[in-house]
């Protein structure tokens, strides 16, 4: 039911990204109006000219939209007098200290959940090749291999004979490489036939700790996840340690796998986690003189899309070159930059980017840095 408490639940999803806690917790939120499907939200900023506002304000639009029932949203920023703002330095304070032993991803970090309502649609691939072309489009990029029993990322890249170590502050140091920072359960089991069997506690509890103990770069731009597929514990977890999280949901073009694909969308929705878009995989096949055949039907993808009201940001097509590149640790999108997929994923990260842009702005680097000369004089 669309009410006031719902949609500030949803708002406490929207982060600052030069504070590190959510605009509900900062009292920024100063208003919430509701005419049936149009919401109307003020939203105070310490500085309202800051570029950081037209973050704000998108995810604002991305959480509140992604709520059933809701039609529009309309939000309208003003700035914080002084008093509020010397509330708002108490509360970040506060949250800079519980932050400390939490998640150690940056607030400024952009979470790209990749998720899929059941296996075998290539959500895998997919992730390691789109984490390599963002990568490739000079931003700093993490890559979590979510995906506990069935991890596959690290033969993806090539680097199943490297292990996980722990660095002089004891934390957990992701593996870089080719630009691409990486931490998988793949990564600390003896070999990759090895089966782990544990229940949804313990897999919540994996997914917390490579959250919480790794040293995941400060400077991180996206942090690509590569979810396992349903709608189970490591999907609620997530919600729950980062807020921020946005969902890109992969399906294949059968109508059937689109209805499947539709409970994940549903699942982030219930847990106020904004759909990026919809990936259409196996879009087909072209063969070398040029025909074209379906093999897994057509439309799924769109009528996705359409479902949901977001965009269909890219349709890979089927391609032999992915599975030899993920069977030799080289990502089609870096192996074979040409091939049909290759160019089709490119562009997807290329779409990515732009609907979701990185937190960073030169513009307001002062701000950051004056905010945590004061939080560390005040702590």
């Amino acid at each position: 039911m669309l009410d006031r408490s719902s949609i500030e639940a949803a708002l406490r999803g929207v982060i600052d990204p030069e504070l590190g806690a959510d605009i509900v917790e900062l009292g920024m939120v100063k208003g919430i109006r509701m005419d049936g499907g149009d919401v109307t939200i003020d939203i105070a900023l310490t500085i309202a000219a800051c570029p950081m506002r037209d973050q704000i304000e998108s995810d604002v639009v991305r959480k509140v939209t992604a709520m059933p029932g809701v039609d529009r949203v309309e939000v309208r920023i003003a700035a914080m007098n002084q008093e509020e703002r010397s509330r708002l330095m108490d509360r970040a304070r506060h949250r800079a200290r519980e932050n400390a032993a939490s998640t150690q991803v940056s607030p400024l970090t952009r979470v790209i959940a990749v998720s899929s309502g059941k296996g075998g649609v290539g959500k895998s691939s997919l992730s390691v090749n789109l984490a390599a072309a963002i990568a490739d489009q000079g931003f700093s990029v993490g890559l979590l291999d979510a995906d506990i029993w069935g991890f596959s990322v690290p033969r993806m890249l090539g680097i199943t004979e490297v292990r996980l170590q722990a660095g002089e502050d004891r934390r957990i140091v992701p593996v870089e490489v080719d630009g691409v920072h990486v931490v998988s359960t793949g990564l600390i089991v003896e070999d990759e036939q090895t089966a782990l069997m544990w229940r949804g506690l313990m897999l919540s509890k994996a997914l917390e700790q490579f959250l919480s103990d790794v040293a995941w770069p400060a400077t991180l731009d996206y942090l690509v996840i590569d979810m396992p597929p349903g709608t189970g514990d490591i999907q609620m977890a997530l919600a729950r340690l980062l807020p921020q999280a946005e969902l890109v949901v992969v399906t294949t073009p059968q109508l059937a796998a689109q209805k499947v694909a539709a409970r994940v969308a549903d699942m982030a929705r219930r847990s106020h986690m904004p759909v990026v878009g919809v990936v259409e995989n196996m879009s087909g096949f072209t063969t070398d003189e040029g025909r074209h055949y379906t093999l897994f039907g057509a439309g799924g993808g769109q009528a996705l899309a359409d479902d949901l009201g977001v965009p269909l940001i890219g349709q890979i097509p089927l391609d032999p070159l992915v599975v030899e590149g993920g069977d030799e640790g080289h990502p089609v999108v870096r192996a074979h930059p040409g091939a049909p997929a290759a160019t089709a994923i490119a562009e997807t990260a290329k779409r990515l980017t732009e609907l979701v842009p990185p937190a960073a702005d030169e513009t307001c680097t002062s701000r950051i840095a004056i905010l945590a000369e004061q939080l560390a004089h005040l702590g």
